[in-house]
């Protein structure tokens, strides 16, 4: 391997911070950027929003309940949930458009409605042997019914969705439009509000009552508790699954709406453009890394831009004090820019806004002139995203698009990823012409290798053992494109 050993590119020098402000404000020029309340994933503990590259699944347990919702009279829609704590926030429920649904009378003249297909399991849960069909209907025929919150006093409207699962569950989905992507694409196409009564901390603010100021993972035990003395808590178990946690701190995360920057990935029909050229442009090494890309790529939702932290690139914004409006304009973005080449983009915090701005620079809303900064930095994956312009474009002894991208199967998610829809938003085309990915060394039983879980095998402790000769024939012998025990 040749390199420029002495002169490496470093995402935090001067000249490629300045690169990649002038990219954010190239995308904001094309109309990629947007700001929006919007749910994310949210690590607590950190504080900050996290991309899909920044979460790892791992085993945890979670309540698994059975919720009615009183529709009239001895009548309940029941609803399934892991995550009790974002009933708070609950104000619809899904139903399948073409699924048969049943109002299933119980012994006791309760009648549970449910899907058709789910019943005799959800039945079962609940404890009811013996039941009667009252009555049938199609999923779009219950449209606009509303039930009432078990303990809150808010209607829930019955909407319709095509993603409800007929796999587990009573096929009545609970929505939270602040707390899922799903929940929130049917929240906006039916209007209906997005509560967020969560903060930063991952603790319920003063608007919910009881459970104000708990932690909402917490607050579980104490939601169970108020469903039961309301009648509304049918069944309750623990089940363990598969959770989303935050690639630092390890703990899991929560699903929050807030304000944050986002990159539409349909606009200028950007996804489409990716998927083309992941499938005709771009040869993938080993090939099953083009259908795993492909997969990520067609089911991946607005990339959320923002972060919550001091340390980074800061994002290019002002909002304007007279009416919050929030300037994103790809003139004022160069203009800084100008600032980080020369000092960095530590300039962003020592600076007062009434430096950074161009002269003459008003709100476009009011016309305004003056300026409160934005506090969020761009994610660390748009850094590393934007190495074709900051280093294949301003090198002349190097090619763009690049020749051979090379790194372990996890970026396809995150770096393969990043450059990728950057690549195409500035410059429509790839900037890789192959991709070539490795797996990585793990244990003997196939875990990876982590400092927290002492599995951790250096090259140092084989070689006192059996020598560099061996290490490397191991190595050599061993298929790189998947994961090797060691």
């Amino acid at each position: 391997i040749f390199g420029e050993w002495e002169k490496p590119y470093l995402t935090l020098s001067k000249d490629y911070e300045a690169e990649i402000i002038r990219s954010f404000g190239r995308l904001v020029e094309k109309g990629y950027i947007y700001k929006d309340l919007k749910p994310v994933n949210w690590c607590a503990t950190c504080e900050t929003a996290l991309a899909e590259a920044e979460i790892e699944y791992e085993e945890k347990s979670s309540p698994s309940i059975y919720v009615a919702f009183k529709y009239k009279f001895d009548a309940s829609f029941v609803i399934w949930t892991t995550t009790p704590w974002t009933l708070l926030a609950n104000v619809a429920i899904a139903v399948h458009p073409e699924e048969e649904y049943v109002f299933a009378k119980g012994p006791s003249n309760e009648t549970y409605i449910m899907a058709k297909s789910l019943l005799e399991g959800a039945m079962q849960r609940i404890g009811i042997k013996e039941y009667k069909i009252r009555k049938t209907a199609k999923g779009k025929e219950l449209e606009g019914l509303e039930a009432a919150h078990p303990f809150i006093d808010r209607k829930s409207k019955v909407v319709l969705a095509e993603y409800v699962s007929m796999k587990d569950g009573t096929g009545c989905v609970h929505t939270a439009p602040g707390h899922g992507q799903e929940d929130y694409v049917t929240g906006k196409r039916y209007g209906l509000p997005t509560i967020m009564p969560v903060d930063s901390k991952g603790k319920f603010d003063n608007t919910c009552g009881e459970f104000s100021g708990m932690d909402v993972i917490k607050a579980n035990e104490p939601i169970l508790e108020k469903l039961k003395s309301q009648g509304a808590l049918l069944h309750a178990e623990e089940v363990a699954h598969s959770y989303p946690h935050c690639w630092r701190c390890k703990r899991p995360i929560i699903f929050r709406a807030t304000d944050q920057y986002f990159l539409k990935i349909d606009h200028r029909n950007l996804r489409k453009n990716m998927l083309k050229a992941i499938s005709s442009d771009i040869k993938w090494i080993p090939k099953e890394g083009k259908s795993r890309i492909s997969t990520m790529v067609e089911n991946r939702p607005d990339w959320c831009l923002s972060r919550q932290r001091y340390w980074g690139v800061p994002i290019i914004a002002f909002y304007c004090k007279r009416c919050k409006e929030v300037l994103l304009d790809q003139e004022v973005i160069e203009h800084v820019a100008g600032f980080v080449e020369k000092e960095g983009a530590d300039v962003w915090f020592a600076k007062k806004e009434e430096e950074l701005m161009p002269e003459g620079a008003k709100c476009k809303k009011c016309g305004g002139m003056q300026f409160q900064k934005e506090t969020d930095i761009i994610d660390v994956w748009f850094d590393s995203g934007v190495s074709h312009q900051a280093v294949l474009k301003k090198n002349k002894d190097l090619d763009y698009p690049c020749e051979l991208y090379l790194e372990g199967s996890d970026q396809h998610r995150g770096w393969f990823q990043s450059a990728l829809i950057t690549a195409m938003g500035i410059d429509e085309k790839a900037p890789y012409k192959n991709v070539l990915t490795h797996g990585f060394v793990v244990d003997g039983e196939g875990k990876k290798m982590s400092k927290s879980l002492g599995n951790v095998i250096t090259p140092e402790e084989v070689m006192k053992i059996y020598g560099s000769d061996i290490l490397r024939l191991c190595v050599a012998s061993s298929d790189y494109s998947e994961d090797v025990r060691l």
